[in-house]
């Protein structure tokens, strides 16, 4: 189901915790509005449709891709960028990105992955992931 975006940013700032196998329904929400956006969007939080929850889901080469509970293990080659984000009004703000990450992270039955990510895709990791610490740009 398509959720309607969060734009407070008073809770938007807050910490996500843990997903559960009882998150799985927003998982797939998150999913069915990534992809109603996905004209404007190659990213989304679990906290951008209102639910605080360590959920993120992203553009990767043109596959819609899931993670729970990612946690950024490992980063190098920093850069600046500026980054835009559907629920913060405004134009674009400048942040500092890393060209590689390696990601923890658990998949939709709960296994435990590790993968390394570069270039675009590792910043739109690195955004979503910020949303899930409360971290806004």
């Amino acid at each position: 189901m398509v959720r309607e975006l969060m734009h407070d940013p008073l809770f938007l700032a807050r910490k996500s915790t843990e997903a559960t196998p009882e998150d799985l329904d927003t998982a797939r929400d998150l999913l069915d509005t990534l992809n109603a956006h996905r004209a404007t969007c190659v990213g989304m939080a679990a906290n951008m449709i209102g639910v605080t929850k360590r959920i993120i889901v992203f553009d990767d080469n043109g596959t819609p891709t899931l993670m729970l509970n990612p946690r950024i293990v490992k980063q190098s080659e920093p850069y600046e960028t500026e980054e835009g984000c559907l629920s913060l009004l405004g134009g674009p703000r400048k942040t500092t990105r890393y060209r590689k990450i390696k990601v923890e992270y658990q998949t939709r039955d709960f296994k435990t992955r590790l993968k390394t990510y570069t270039g675009w895709t590792a910043q739109i990791i690195q955004h979503e992931i910020d949303h899930c610490n409360g971290i806004l740009i």
